[in-house]
């Protein structure tokens, strides 16, 4: 398998001279824009609309000023931090003859000895030293964030859709078992698809019916909670159509590969697929740190503890991963894997939410390896051709 460079250090040479850099900070309504410009001596700094145009034109104007300053350049970069905007003006920047790359916020170092100012202008000079030094091939500096095309963000929306449709539904649920509970109702399932008909024959205790606002309220739900149920239908079948249509693609095929495996459906399988998977990784490392499922140790001296699982990976992963190893302890309980947990938790059953993530990351690289190279994990057993 061949390694893959994380984009934690630039491998490009790097020549001030000829380098024009530039960093945004961006914001809602404004972009403020710092560069660093050979043969220029001031710090340029300039306030923008948010418009890419006036950045793109402003690129220009100070690539300008350095030619005239006897600097001609031949390689121009910006950065900026990811955020509400996303990677749109990368894409936008790079169809341009722009180097452009997006920083992980969290990535870059902070002072936390005492109380610090923070201005735009501020952030702009800690983005400009952090990009500097990432420039320059040293580590430790910032991380980038791999920008994905716009089909890959676009492949992410009906996993992502489908999860705060059925948030919503459950949110929903909840607060009208809650609104009867209070009436003394209980027993009452409003995800049934005869609810709305059954809740005229509902009455409290007391044998009174439904107090009419109370009535109509829960009537709303039951409306939200059957468009609810048409979109979260509608999503899943235009899902099951374009793995039809489209078996031959990668990310497809990939979902497929790993749905014939007993206890992962499809669902768990196109979330896998376009969350991770389908990222180019360095190694396994990479891999489960990108999940979430890497520990946060704390050591200094004699003192060892651990604080819990780190979480600056990706949320979607890391949940829908541990919901898997318990589900995959019941349905391939034949496995390597599950002999595996079952001897390390046998003598220590105090220890098996805590091995489940351990759990969760071994099937994590399992199914890497699994979509990446073919080699099925040992034991695991896979669904019948239909």
């Amino acid at each position: 398998m061949s390694n893959v460079d994380d984009l934690s250090r630039s491998l490009t040479a790097f020549h001030q001279d000829s380098t024009l850099i530039a960093v945004i900070e961006m914001s809602l309504k404004n972009w403020l824009v710092a560069g660093v410009v050979p043969g220029v001596s001031r710090a340029p700094l300039k306030k923008l609309e948010a418009d890419e145009g006036s950045v793109l034109r402003l690129l220009r104007r100070w690539r300008d000023e350095a030619m005239k300053a006897g600097h001609p350049i031949k390689r121009l970069v910006v950065a900026f931090e990811a955020g509400r905007d996303g990677f749109w003006l990368a894409r936008w920047l790079r169809t341009h003859g722009i180097e452009c790359y997006v920083i992980h916020a969290a990535s870059v170092a902070v002072s936390r000895e005492h109380r610090r100012a923070k201005t735009d202008r501020l952030d702009t000079e800690m983005l400009k030293r952090a990009f500097l030094g990432w420039l320059r091939g040293e580590p430790e500096h910032c991380q980038m964030a791999a920008v994905p095309t716009l089909a890959e963000e676009d492949a992410r929306r009906p996993n992502r859709e489908r999860d705060c449709l059925v948030r919503e539904r459950t949110r929903i649920v909840n607060r009208m078992k809650s609104t009867l509970v209070r009436m003394g109702i209980r027993g009452f399932n409003p995800k049934l698809r005869k609810a709305a008909a059954r809740l005229d024959d509902l009455v409290t205790p007391q044998g009174e019916a439904l107090p009419p606002n109370t009535a109509s309220e829960l009537r709303r739900d039951l409306a939200r909670l059957a468009l609810l149920r048409e979109q979260i239908e509608a999503v899943e079948t235009a899902r099951l159509e374009r793995l039809e249509q489209a078996s031959s693609e990668r990310p497809h095929a990939m979902v497929r590969l790993i749905a014939q495996i007993v206890g992962v459906g499809i669902e768990t399988a196109d979330m896998l697929v376009h969350e991770i998977l389908c990222r180019n990784l360095r190694d396994q490392r990479a891999l489960a740190r990108y999940a979430g499922l890497t520990g946060s140790p704390d050591e200094s001296g004699d003192r060892r503890r651990e604080k819990g699982l780190a979480r600056s990976g990706n949320g979607r992963v890391r949940r829908g991963m541990i919901q898997l190893a318990w589900r995959f302890l019941r349905f391939q309980g034949d496995s390597a894997l599950a002999k595996w947990y079952r001897a390390r938790t046998e003598t220590a059953p105090n220890t098996r939410k805590k091995m489940v993530v351990a759990l969760a990351r071994k099937l994590l690289i399992a199914l890497w390896r699994f979509t990446m190279t073919g080699e099925l994990p040992a034991g695991i057993a896979l669904r019948t051709a239909a």
